[in-house]
């Protein structure tokens, strides 16, 4: 099955035309070509070029343009199979493609909850995203998938969907005729209620509206917020708890990291919060009212939005560090919070399902006099790994070193 896999990208074509439309890319080919009634006349066309330094140039040109102009979602989910297919590739060289399937989800399914988590951290930051050119578009994404959210919320036939069986029997029970017909009920309970003799129906029709009217919509309400609230939670529960026997640990050990770190990240987005409210509320209305001849309120507006872009860009930046490791399937060291975490789930097991290396669990690597224990090595290998690659850049890097003091000698 090894050779077969092989053999496949044997009879692949790969030109600098399909690794660009693969990347969704434009390739320069097209670029000036005479243009017809039905587009551009593909006549002229000169063949594509083979993989070859000039198409990494427009890899990394493009990449560039897009992170001057902002990225969107969609351009981060690209880079992220783009990493994922890698991977892939180089585990279904390394064990076979069975393997290399299963180590690969494990890191599709880590590195989307991290995903997920920098979602919520974009929503949450959007306002201070606004205001930096590169981050606009991103924000405006998030901004408008939001509002979608909030429409199909209000929509009285949001919950019929296949996801949602109990939103499906409570609809067509309770509150399906009411949507085309606003002044009748036409359910079970209406329909019992409506047959209750004359006699007693003082007392059952204020039953029958307290509960409909006022008691039933709140409680459902209240239902609805904490499902929200705790749904996360019990599906952590749930999978790393009782069903840790299913789970993978590297699963268990990003998700978990992810819900220890999220009580230190809450006091900085309240940070971040308290000063931009603080920004909008006090100190742009007293620079409209009274003016700034002194300048004092105009420095304190500055530094309050350098201090929430930085609060801001750190988060972001530790949440997207913590996501790549996640889908290249390694661990990373963060003082503390790591230390929670694996009293949580335990130790590493010694198996390839597991992932990368947890030098810090080392007695060996641990135990170091006056060290601060906050770096063990590249990828978790340990302050004291010198592999092949290591060897082979130390010793380019010296070699180069050497070649500038022999230059400047000169």
């Amino acid at each position: 099955m090894l050779y077969l896999f092989k053999l496949i990208f044997l009879l692949i074509d790969i030109k600098q035309e399909t690794v660009l439309n693969w990347l969704g890319l434009e390739d320069p080919r097209f670029q000036g070509l005479p243009s017809t009634e039905y587009g551009n006349d593909a006549s002229v066309l000169a063949p594509s070029a083979d993989v070859s330094l000039e198409t990494f140039r427009l890899i990394i040109d493009a990449i560039w343009l897009k992170l001057q102009t902002g990225l969107v979602l969609a351009d981060i989910e690209a880079i992220l199979f783009f990493i994922v297919f890698i991977r892939y590739l180089i585990l279904a060289i390394r064990y076979n493609l069975k393997t290399a399937l299963y180590i690969t989800c494990i890191g599709i399914f880590s590195g989307y909850l991290w995903y997920r988590h920098f979602i919520e951290l974009v929503s949450w930051y959007q306002v201070v995203l606004f205001k930096v050119p590169i981050t606009r578009k991103l924000a405006m994404e998030i901004y408008q998938f939001k509002a979608l959210k909030d429409i199909r919320i209000n929509n009285p036939i949001s919950d019929l969907r296949w996801s949602n069986p109990a939103g499906i029997i409570w609809r067509g029970l309770v509150r399906g005729s009411h949507d085309y017909d606003r002044n009748t009920m036409r359910d079970p309970i209406s329909m019992l209620f409506a047959n209750v003799p004359e006699r007693f129906r003082d007392e059952t029709d204020w039953f029958y509206y307290t509960i409909y009217r006022d008691f039933g919509p709140q409680v459902l309400s209240w239902l609805r917020r904490l499902s929200r609230e705790i749904s996360s939670l019990a599906a952590y529960t749930f999978a790393t708890r009782i069903g840790k026997k299913y789970c993978p640990y590297f699963v268990r050990w990003h998700w978990t990291f992810i819900l220890v770190f999220g009580f230190f990240e809450r006091i900085f987005i309240g940070i971040a919060g308290r000063a931009s409210q603080y920004n909008m509320g006090v100190v742009l209305p007293k620079m409209k009212q009274f003016g700034d001849s002194t300048g004092f309120l105009t420095t304190q507006y500055e530094m309050l939005n350098i201090i929430m872009t930085c609060i801001v860009f750190i988060n972001m930046a530790f949440v997207i560090w913590a996501m790549l490791h996640a889908f290249c399937g390694q661990y990373f060291y963060f003082p503390f919070i790591v230390e929670n975490t694996e009293l949580h789930i335990g130790k590493r097991p010694k198996t390839i399902y597991s992932g990368g290396y947890t030098a810090w669990q080392d007695r060996d690597q641990t135990d170091v006099l006056g060290s601060l224990n906050t770096w063990y090595g590249w990828f978790g290998r340990g302050r004291n790994y010198k592999g092949k690659t290591t060897n082979k850049l130390q010793k380019f890097i010296n070699k180069l070193f050497k070649k500038f003091r022999l230059f400047f000698r000169r």
